[in-house]
């Protein structure tokens, strides 16, 4: 889902996956993809 300010944030059904806000910085997008494919199985 689009956001605006800055903030980058992924989940999957609901959980929070990644969150820019907290660590400051882009995921690593090889490891994103994983961690959505694990979750969508």
């Amino acid at each position: 889902m689009p956001g605006g300010g800055g903030c980058f944030e992924l989940s999957v059904n609901g959980e929070l996956i990644y969150s820019k806000l907290k660590t400051g910085e882009f995921p690593d997008e090889q490891k994103m993809l994983a961690e959505v494919g694990k979750r969508l199985k």
